[in-house]
């Protein structure tokens, strides 16, 4: 039976890699939960309709949209919210959302990324 012999083992003084960490923890998990709310097809797609609309949207008109409950809907504006990706304002019994610019900056350099992709 081999046995390890000192010399290959790593020193766990030394380090297998150079890499250091760039972000804060608080940094890298705002990004994780950004990423996170995003990471739901209708998510994804209620904020993409959102920051493609002319103004603030209703949660009425992304029912319909979206093909989803009210409740599922909700459910996605709340997290994107939660997240920072949209703004929310109530008027009467509606309530209207909108992209933050931290939403539109993402959607843009994903779509920059799909366009450099197809080409």
């Amino acid at each position: 039976m081999a046995q390890n012999s000192p010399s290959h083992q790593p020193d766990t003084a030394e380090a297998c890699c150079t890499a250091e960490h760039t972000l804060t923890e608080s940094e890298l998990a705002a990004d994780v939960q950004v990423l996170s709310a995003m990471g739901n097809d209708t998510r994804y797609e209620a904020l993409r309709l959102i920051a493609e609309a002319d103004g603030d949207v209703c949660v009425c008109e992304l029912e319909p949209a979206l093909g989803v409950s009210q409740s599922a809907v909700s459910q996605a504006l709340s997290r994107l919210y939660t997240a920072g990706l949209v703004t929310r304002r109530k008027e009467g019994r509606w309530r209207y959302y909108a992209a933050t610019a931290e939403a539109e900056r993402i959607l843009d350099a994903l779509g920059e990324i799909r366009r450099q992709t197809d080409e």
